[in-house]
């Protein structure tokens, strides 16, 4: 059975005649997260879970038409019945369960295994056919536990605090930010750039509550901030906006940071390998609890990946997509523009 295609429009199910995460505009658009190369502009209506709706508005736009599910709540379209389950990616975050005359695929968009504190922890769902992501998907990738990271980002910060140095993190907007704030909370005043601060409401609008913070104006002189915490969006890296905070000591928040150091920290002081993406272990360890007859790869390193599960016995392909991660660096830029 064929519940899902991979057309030029995004994922496609013939039979419940919507689409999950499309790039172009469609009628009826699944979405699995708010980031912006899952949710796109342009689309007739939006099915998501709750906590998406508030980031797609603020997003997208605020009267777009907008349906929302809890976790676990079975929607029958067309005689399809779908389902969202927590991904761990970011808040909303959903797996997408479809079921049709007993045959189940999951579409898992991006996810995570770790319980970042702030997002609904992910949830293995077994099923025939699973779509996966592999931005990490490479055995170099693997993770430090979230209080251990923690703890070094804190460690980090009170060796500024000492040195008289302002800690500068540089993260997205949309779901790294929100864990820096948390990873630090209760050892300096915390700053964090407009676009921040922007979807910062999306998450008080549906009830999570962040550490405290300010939202200054860094086109103002900023001089108040020495010796705290600010955050910024990758966009802002050796931009001007950084170059005004005094005595600045800077790290980037990637998954990246892992292997790629020395390209990708540039100028900053320190970097942290922060994922809201599984690592190699998450990767493996999610697939085989689907016990899927079939696993499709997506964005990342898609080739390696599928050819590592057919090689341990998980029949698997490749799948094209216009998902990735580095489209979040260029939403970014949209954010700030606004």
């Amino acid at each position: 059975m064929k519940l899902i295609t991979f057309t030029n429009k995004g994922i496609y199910c013939p039979q419940g005649k919507f689409y999950i995460d499309p790039w172009r505009p469609v009628d009826l658009a699944v979405i699995t997260h708010g980031h912006a190369d899952h949710a796109r502009w342009g689309m007739k209506k939006y099915l998501c879970h709750h906590f998406t709706k508030p980031i797609l508005k603020k997003r997208i736009a605020e009267d777009i038409e907008c349906q929302t599910l809890q976790y676990g709540e079975v929607l029958n379209i067309n005689g399809v019945k779908l389902s969202l389950h927590p991904a761990g990616h970011i808040i909303g975050s959903a797996q997408i369960r479809l079921e049709y005359k007993g045959y189940v695929s999951v579409i898992s968009g991006d996810y995570k295994v770790q319980d970042d504190g702030l997002s609904t922890p992910f949830e293995l769902v077994k099923c025939n056919e699973f779509v996966t992501e592999s931005t990490f998907g490479l055995p170099i990738y693997n993770w430090l536990e979230v209080d251990d990271l923690n703890k070094r980002m804190q460690s980090w910060v009170l060796r500024n605090q000492e040195n008289q140095k302002t800690s500068v993190f540089i993260g997205y907007s949309l779901g790294k930010a929100q864990r820096v704030m948390k990873a630090v909370e209760g050892i300096g005043k915390i700053h964090v750039h407009y676009s921040i601060g922007k979807l910062n409401q999306a998450f008080e609008e549906v009830g999570i509550q962040l550490p405290d913070y300010e939202v200054p104006d860094f086109r103002e002189n900023i001089k108040h901030v020495a010796g705290d915490i600010v955050i910024v969006p990758p966009a802002l890296l050796d931009s001007n906006v950084i170059k005004k905070i005094p005595d600045a000591a800077t790290a980037i928040c990637s998954g990246w940071m892992q292997v790629r150091g020395a390209r990708r920290w540039r100028s900053a002081d320190a970097g942290f390998a922060m994922s809201d993406h599984a690592d190699w272990k998450g990767l493996l360890q999610a697939i085989k609890a689907t016990e899927a007859e079939i696993v499709h790869v997506t964005h990342g390193q898609t080739e390696v990946f599928s050819k590592y599960l057919n090689e341990i016995g998980i029949k698997s392909d490749v799948v094209e997509t216009l998902y990735g991660d580095d489209d979040e660096e260029e939403t970014e830029k949209e954010i700030i523009k606004d």
